[in-house]
């Protein structure tokens, strides 16, 4: 995922267009790898256009046919920065693409990467693309559980909503849950919640271990919702100071899930520690779990009802400090852990996981190819050069 500067370098007027178009820039993208690449999110910078322009702003492939793209204020301060698209790539291919503004009616595109904070189910936040889907356990859901109040949650894991469809599921799972307490453990044809997360990590929560133990955090206590659309959701979660074992973690959370991908991107911040945990929860510690330090990743793979799921955790070599499973008696506090560098305050890592019902993965084996392929990808990343 790589961001480029835009400069303004003229008018353009395609002969294929009823409409002009001024040209921002004209880049090219390369695949560096000898695989295929899909589903890639290239971010460009457009703090330099003009305000009232970029509202306006398409993305052309070299047949002068309009590209997927969506429009982000990333730092949230009211003017739109970056655009983002997903090239498709064959193995070694280069490919051109113009940025431009154009007066062309676009069409609208599903919002399939989706999050949003859930009051009403007490105070979740869920996000979603055409693949997967996940939430995580707010401040009143913690509240509830140190009060002795029915129904809260506390945990800083991140929960597997298991999808099976490609359109977006968050709002109806709620609603159907509103109307029948718990509806979302029932597949009616779309997926479920049969994913125990507990205290455990779920699938990419993370934890500080000091000496022989692990210590977490409790539940995130803010959010900002930065950006949904056709190509991203993204979002940041903010966590209360928790003590490990002495050491003061402070932790910000930035979460991106993008359109084709089954894993989530995490980039955290944080003080305190020179290294942090994320890991898988081990459930009934009866799956098989395996890790590959020459692609940084780790895997757990489990039966789960009537089915197989697995999830993953990948990182880049800067960070990637080996791994550890992790078994003991306590309840749902038996996770396999990837061991992060922290660099410069901060860690990035993707995790996420694939169900055999969603009919994406067959096997444990075709997952884990998905981690290698991922892991390749993020530590090659797509060459982006102006023209």
């Amino acid at each position: 995922m790589r961001k480029i500067a835009l400069f303004l370098v003229g008018l353009l007027l395609f002969t294929s267009c009823k409409v002009s178009q001024e040209v921002i820039s004209t880049i090219t993208v390369k695949n560096t790898l000898n695989i295929d690449r899909n589903f890639e999110t290239i971010e460009i910078d457009i703090s330099g256009v003009a305000p009232k322009k970029v509202s306006d702003l398409v993305v052309l492939d070299a047949d002068n046919k309009n590209v997927t793209s969506q429009i982000v204020d990333s730092d949230l301060d009211g003017k739109n920065d970056v655009i983002l698209f997903q090239p498709s790539l064959k193995a070694n291919q280069s490919k051109n693409y113009t940025i431009a503004v154009s007066k062309v009616e676009k069409t609208a595109d599903t919002a399939y990467c989706y999050s949003r904070f859930v009051p009403e189910r007490t105070d979740d936040y869920t996000w979603e693309n055409n693949k997967v889907a996940f939430r995580t356990f707010g401040p009143v859901a913690q509240k509830m559980v140190e009060d002795g109040v029915k129904g809260g949650t506390l945990s800083s894991g991140i929960d597997a909503w298991l999808k099976r469809v490609e359109y977006p599921i968050i709002n109806l799972w709620y609603k159907r849950n509103d109307e029948k307490l718990g509806a979302y453990h029932k597949d009616y044809g779309e997926g479920l919640d049969n994913f125990h997360v507990g205290v455990s990590r779920g699938v990419g929560g993370t934890a500080v271990k000091v000496d022989s133990s692990y210590h977490f955090s409790k539940n995130f206590t803010s959010y900002k919702t930065i950006t949904t659309g056709p190509i991203r959701t993204s979002f940041v979660l903010t966590y209360a100071t928790w003590d490990a074992n002495g050491k003061q973690i402070e932790e910000t959370k930035h979460i991106s899930l993008d359109y084709g991908q089954n894993l989530s991107r995490f980039e955290i911040d944080v003080k305190g520690t020179e290294t942090i945990s994320t890991g898988l929860t081990l459930h009934k510690k009866k799956g098989v779990t395996n890790q590959n330090d020459a692609n940084y990743w780790i895997s757990h793979w489990e039966t789960l009802d009537d089915s197989q799921i697995g999830t993953g955790i990948v990182t880049t070599k800067p960070y990637f400090s080996g791994s550890e499973k992790y078994v003991t008696p306590k309840k749902d506090e038996s996770n396999h852990f990837l061991h992060l560098n922290v660099v410069n305050n901060k860690v990035i890592f993707y995790s996420g996981f694939g169900w055999v019902k969603s009919k994406q993965f067959d096997n444990q084996q075709d997952w884990e190819n998905y981690l290698t392929d991922f892991s390749k990808k993020i530590n090659s990343p797509l060459i982006v050069t102006k023209n």
